[in-house]
């Protein structure tokens, strides 16, 4: 396919940082080009350079940090890097947009919408008064935002997730760029609300002819809208080609682990093939071929000779596997890591007998007003759950933000009272458990949190976070037992000894979440509660912990309750689903017949909205608007005001279950 002429070029672009721990070479060497119209996904883990990458076309690079910054950025034919930084100012906005990882963050709490979208066109596009509304409207009705009047007075933290990224693309919008770098822009949005945006962003590009810059992790997000993909590892660019050619044939051996490493319903029963280590810190003195370290077929030259760029058929790789020049054996310690993570888990036999039995279980906070706390109202964030746990078994709990999943597991963990409703664990209602009873049942069900770094104390070594509560269960004789214990637990999550003696802050996202993993399992439950343990890691990393939480399974028969909303983790992990709507359990039943034959129109629009790594362009069901308040829940069916079958009957009624067999039911008026 013939491209057109680039718009933005970028050539042999570097950006060294001075740190503590000496020069942190985030960019070295990295080229690439975007034609009008076109998006090029920049892919790779966390810490591979990609949001600097992004921050250095912008000028946007930490200041006094930066060491070096050179290298050649035309846009349009003009070097950007060689403007004064009052000149970049009139190009940034105008002809170079970008939409930022976190939008929270990107807006100004104390500003309101129409303030914030009303500076951007005030800078750019030198419009004043009544004008400033007009476009900003436009705006944010051509990013599709509903109601976009009465938003234009609200404050961010006023609008859901979805809205705020809206909100954060019209300002990037609102200069007319001729280049918009998307950086992460749906990496904490539910499938849904994701489905949403990456339509949005395909159609503005569409319609405004935009080169689009795509950031992210997620290689099903770059099946979706991207034309090239270039992947960064460790400030490198070591793979460059069309997305068709790298998603048929990944020829690097970081993308082809990348690939390896995504969970799916084709790698039940299986490990999945994740990458040993982590990224390597860029302060320290890397190998020739940064990658050589993880790499199962990494030789001596791989330490020794930077591998030079190969081009076949319009794709470029970094690899001395395709230099006839370069031949040699794979190491052994390479061929140790490879072989370890080929290996299968035993398959298990779940028992069948109930671990957890919740029936009717709700969870309502009231809504006070006035100086004497007058209750008139309240949130109904579960509203009357009923759902079986099994020994040994994985119950995926899935739904968008705000619908009552985490309220839900922490109810059952008893970290929140319920309302009403009873919940038995073993021979006992956990629901009526005070004191010491509660203490001593909450031994056998701990609970995974989503965040792990805001789950442990900054200020405790990993020992003494691991030993609270072994202390608090009177578990060993003394320091020296709990510690044995300790180490054993963090052998047991892939950790070493010495990680005891470290704090929080010195480990990755995924090793903070192993020792997370590590102080549950200290307790011995039978039960882990997990809250979104993976859903802030790279693909690499979520494998890891995928595999671990799966050997734990078989080798203790533990029982999960995985709350999450990614439905490829749920199709790997779970053995059955529970679908959560606004409070209420819309679908539940075994995994395998929940995904291959939906009931509810909603869970039939989460496993639409998923973008895949397998196919592109399908047909998709898109859910208008946001989950309804919990507060002023709809009458009837709750999904009804978002429901493409809708009916009469819904806005009066509310559903009861339908029997599908085998445990299969949904609360939906078309059966």
């Amino acid at each position: 396919m013939t491209r057109n002429p680039p718009l933005l070029e970028v050539e042999a672009l570097r950006t060294h940082l001075d740190t503590p721990a000496g020069v942190l070479r985030a960019v070295d060497d990295v080229s690439f080009s975007i034609a009008p119209g076109e998006t090029l996904a920049l892919l790779g883990e966390s810490g591979c350079g990609k949001s600097m990458t992004a921050l250095s076309l912008m000028g946007l690079a930490p200041q006094p940090a930066t060491r070096v910054l050179d290298g050649v950025v035309r846009l349009g034919g003009e070097d950007l890097l060689a403007l004064s930084e009052a000149a970049m100012r009139e190009r940034r906005g105008a002809r170079i947009g970008m939409v930022f990882q976190e939008p929270m963050s990107a807006l100004n709490p104390v500003l309101t919408v129409g303030q914030q979208i009303g500076e951007a066109l005030r800078t750019h596009l030198k419009l004043r008064g009544q004008k400033i509304r007009e476009r900003g409207l436009a705006l944010l009705e051509e990013v599709g935002m509903p109601d976009p009047a009465g938003r234009w007075d609200a404050y961010p933290h006023q609008l859901s997730g979805g809205l705020k990224q809206r909100v954060v693309i019209a300002i990037a919008l609102a200069g007319e760029p001729d280049v918009l770098i998307a950086d992460e822009p749906t990496t904490a949005l539910d499938v849904t609300i994701q489905a949403q945006i990456l339509a949005l962003l395909a159609r503005l590009q569409r319609e405004r002819g935009m080169a689009l810059l795509l950031i992210t992790h997620d290689l099903a997000v770059v099946n979706e809208v991207a034309d090239r993909v270039a992947v960064m590892y460790a400030g490198h660019i070591v793979e460059l080609a069309d997305r068709d050619t790298l998603f048929a044939a990944p020829r690097h051996p970081y993308t082809r682990k990348l690939f390896a490493s995504l969970p799916g319903a084709a790698q039940r029963g299986q490990r999945l093939a994740a990458i040993p280590g982590t990224v390597p810190p860029l302060t320290t003195n890397l190998p020739a071929c940064r990658f050589a370290d993880r790499c199962e077929h990494a030789w001596a030259a791989c330490r020794e000779t930077p591998p030079a760029w190969r081009e076949d058929s319009g794709s470029r790789v970094r690899c001395h596997l395709y230099d006839p020049a370069q031949e040699g054996a794979p190491l052994p310690a390479a061929l140790e890591q490879a072989e370890a993570v080929r290996d299968n888990d035993a398959q298990r036999e779940a028992a069948p007998d109930t671990l957890l039995d919740a029936q009717d279980v709700a969870v309502h906070f009231p809504i006070t007003k006035g100086i004497f706390k007058r209750t008139v109202g309240h949130v109904r964030a579960v509203d009357g759950v009923s759902l079986t746990i099994q020994r040994g078994r994985t119950l995926a709990l899935v739904g968008e933000s705000g619908c009552g999943k985490t309220t839900l597991g922490r109810a059952l963990a008893r970290l929140l009272d319920p309302t009403r409703g009873t919940m038995r664990f073993g021979d006992e209602d956990l629901a009526a458990l005070r004191g010491k009873r509660l203490r001593q049942a909450r031994r056998h069900l701990q609970m995974v949190f989503q965040d792990p770094f805001s789950a442990m104390n900054p200020r405790m070594l990993v020992g003494e976070i691991i030993s609270e509560g072994l202390i608090a269960q009177s578990i060993g004789k003394n320091a020296t037992d709990r510690r044995a214990i300790a180490a054993d637990l963090l052998s047991d999550v892939g950790l070493p000894e010495a990680a005891l003696d470290r704090y929080p802050h010195e480990f990755s996202g995924g090793q903070r979440q192993r020792i997370c993993i590590a102080r549950a399992l200290a307790l011995e439950p039978s039960l882990l509660i997990c809250d979104e343990p993976t859903s802030a890691l790279d693909v690499s990393v979520q494998a890891q912990v995928l595999n671990l939480l799966k050997r734990l399974q078989a080798e203790r028969g533990l029982a999960y309750l995985f709350i999450t909303h990614d439905m490829a983790v749920v199709s790997y992990l779970a053995d059955d689903i529970a679908v959560m709507y606004l409070g209420r359990i819309v679908e539940r039943g075994p995994a395998e017949q929940v995904l291959r034959e939906p009931k509810h129109p909603y869970t039939q629009a989460l496993l639409s909205a998923m973008p895949s790594v397998n196919q592109r362009d399908g047909e998709r069901i898109r859910l208008a608007g946001d989950l309804p308040s919990p507060a002023n829940p709809p009458t009837g069916c709750h999904f009804h005001p978002r429901c493409p079958h809708v009916m009469e009957r819904c806005k009066r009624e509310d559903p009861e279950a339908r029997d599908f067999g085998d445990g299969h039911t949904a609360r939906c008026f078309l059966y």
